[in-house]
C-alpha cells in the first residue's frame, strides 16, 4: 500500500469510473484497474461493487476513503508546511467561485504582487464547492450562498443589494424602484438552479407565493445583463457587477422586498494548514473587496 496505490483509489472513488480516474491520472486504465484490484487484495475486502463495467463505492470503500482522505490531506498539509519553512515564496492556492468575470482585476492584482504563487480555478455551484471543499480539492470558495457541510470557517467579503435590470426600452425603465407584484409575469433571465442568482430568483418568489417565469436561463452569471440588455426579459444582478457597457445597456431599479441581498463569503476548511500564498489570497480577497469593519481573516 503507498501513495500512489491511495491517490489512485481516491481518484476511483470520486468518479465511480475507471477510465475517467485514468484520464484524470494519465495513466493507462488497465494499470488503475491493477492497482485497485492490488488495494483490496491487501486489504481483503472489496472496495467497489462491480455490475458489467459499472462500479460503485460500497460500504468498505466508503470507510476506507474517510481514511485515506484525511491521510493524504494530511501528508500535502506537511508538504506546504515545510515549504513555508523553508522560506519558498512559491506555493499554490486552488480557489473555486460561482462566477470567474468579478475575480479577475483581484487576480490581476495578486499575480503582479506574487508572481511565485500558482493560481488554479474552478467555476462551480455551491454544492459542488461543498463536496470541492470535503475532498480537499480546492483551498478556497468565493460564495454567495451558505455552504454545506461541518468544519468550515468564512468571513464576510461583502455585503451588497442585489439589483433588477430591465432593457432600456422597458416599461419600467424609467422607475427607481418596483415591488414584487409589479414584476411578477415579467419573463426573467437568470442561471440554473444551484446559482446563487436563481437560488435568490426562487427564495424571493416563494415568500410571496408565487414562481417565476423563466425566459432564460445559464451557467454563466455574468451573462446575464447581456441577455437583458438584448432584450430576452429582466433579471437580478449584485451591485459590484453592474456594468454600464454600451454593450449591454439596461436601467437599474431596487426590487422593494426584504431580502433582496447578496453576501459574499470566502470559505476554507477550518482543519488544514493554511500556507502563506493561501494567507496572501485571503488578505488580498478582503481588501479587493471592501469587507466591513467587522470582518475578520480566516486564519485568527
Amino acid at each position: 500500500m503507498d501513495l500512489t496505490a491511495l491517490r489512485t483509489f481516491r481518484m476511483v472513488a470520486r468518479h465511480e469510473h475507471i477510465s475517467r480516474a485514468a484520464a484524470e491520472l494519465r495513466v493507462a486504465q488497465p494499470a488503475v484497474s491493477r492497482t485497485v484490484a492490488r488495494l483490496e487484495a491487501e486489504l481483503g475486502v472489496p472496495l467497489f461493487d462491480r455490475q458489467g463495467r459499472s462500479i460503485r463505492l460500497n460500504r468498505y470503500g466508503a470507510a476506507f476513503l474517510r481514511r485515506v482522505e484525511r491521510a493524504l490531506g494530511e501528508l500535502d498539509d506537511a508538504r506546504r508546511e515545510l515549504a513555508d519553512a523553508a522560506g519558498l515564496d512559491q506555493g499554490r492556492v486552488v480557489v473555486a467561485a460561482e462566477t470567474l468575470l468579478t475575480l479577475t482585476s483581484l487576480l490581476s492584482a495578486f499575480r503582479a504582487a506574487h508572481p511565485g504563487v500558482e493560481i488554479r480555478l474552478h467555476q462551480s455551484t455551491a454544492e459542488v464547492m461543498a463536496r470541492q471543499l470535503a475532498a480537499r480539492e480546492v483551498d478556497l470558495c468565493i460564495a454567495s450562498q451558505p455552504l454545506s457541510g461541518a468544519g468550515l470557517r468564512s468571513v464576510v467579503l461583502r455585503e451588497e443589494d442585489v439589483l433588477l435590470a430591465v432593457p432600456v426600452g422597458h416599461p419600467l425603465a424609467g422607475r427607481e424602484r418596483v415591488g414584487l407584484d409589479e414584476v411578477a409575469d415579467e419573463p426573467f433571465v437568470t442561471t440554473r438552479r444551484g446559482h446563487w442568482q436563481r437560488e435568490l430568483l426562487d427564495r424571493l418568489f416563494a415568500a410571496a407565493g408565487r414562481s417565476p417565469v423563466i425566459t432564460c436561463e445559464g451557467d454563466e452569471p455574468a451573462a446575464t445583463q447581456f441577455m437583458i440588455g438584448a432584450g430576452l426579459g429582466i433579471g437580478l444582478i449584485p451591485e459590484i457587477a453592474r456594468n454600464e457597457s454600451a454593450e449591454a445597456p439596461v436601467r437599474w431599479l431596487r426590487l422593494d422586498v426584504p431580502g433582496c441581498r447578496r453576501t459574499l463569503c470566502l470559505v476554507r476548511r477550518a482543519d488544514t494548514y493554511v500556507s502563506v500564498a493561501e494567507r496572501r489570497f485571503e488578505v488580498a480577497a478582503v481588501a479587493h473587496f471592501g469587507a466591513g469593519r467587522g470582518a475578520r481573516t480566516l486564519t485568527e
